[in-house]
């Protein structure tokens, strides 16, 4: 792999990992359309093996958790993750997030949830929007409505199976906080609103 691409990046006392640039959504607020971005080169020339990305990771303990989330939608590569998580929790990873759209069910055609099972500790899912038309019209997802709904239902899905569920939500223009919250909370999931940092 390039040296120059960028599979691992710290920030504060996390690591996280970037394995795609492939994603359903083209989300308005997407860091990778903001000049700055997080001010590591994350654009991937290739899509690196679980070899490749388990290479840039000495010590998996010295972080206070290890985080799927790049430029891309982590679980479109979700046997890479699989690998990767379970080797990482082999070797002392203290917690495992990933950070996701929330339309991996949609895009496999079967609930996946139970793959991740005893690998994943937290999964912060990006709701983004109060309702169907919001969410289309922020996220611009490819599949339409029926994004939104698919990514609720895993929501759904993921509580009880893993530990921490987060629902997220970018600060917005257009997009009701509090119905977002509300719809958080009636799901069993936690909530966090995150501001806009474009």
């Amino acid at each position: 792999m390039d040296k120059d691409f960028t599979l691992s990046y710290q920030i504060g006392d996390a690591l996280y990992l970037n394995i795609t640039n492939r994603c359903s959504n083209n989300c308005a607020f997407c860091i990778r359309d903001t000049a700055e971005g997080v001010g590591y080169h994350l654009w991937l020339q290739k899509e690196p093996t679980a070899e490749e990305i388990l290479a840039t990771i000495e010590n998996p303990s010295q972080y206070r958790e290890i985080v799927f989330c790049g430029y891309g939608e982590p679980l479109c590569r979700l046997e890479i993750v699989k690998e990767v998580a379970a080797a990482l929790k082999e070797r002392g990873a203290r917690s495992i997030r990933i950070n996701t759209n929330g339309q991996a069910n949609l895009f496999y055609g079967r609930n996946i949830v139970p793959d991740l099972a005893g690998l994943v500790d937290v999964i912060s899912i990006s709701l983004n929007a109060h309702n169907a038309a919001t969410y289309v019209e922020l996220c611009r997802p490819q599949q339409g409505e029926e994004a939104y709904y698919a990514m609720l239902n895993f929501a759904k899905k993921c509580v009880g199976v893993i530990p921490r569920v987060v629902l997220s939500v970018v600060e917005w223009p257009g997009v009701d906080v509090e119905a977002c919250r509300a719809i958080a909370r009636d799901l069993g999931a936690e909530f966090r609103l995150r501001k806009y940092s474009g």
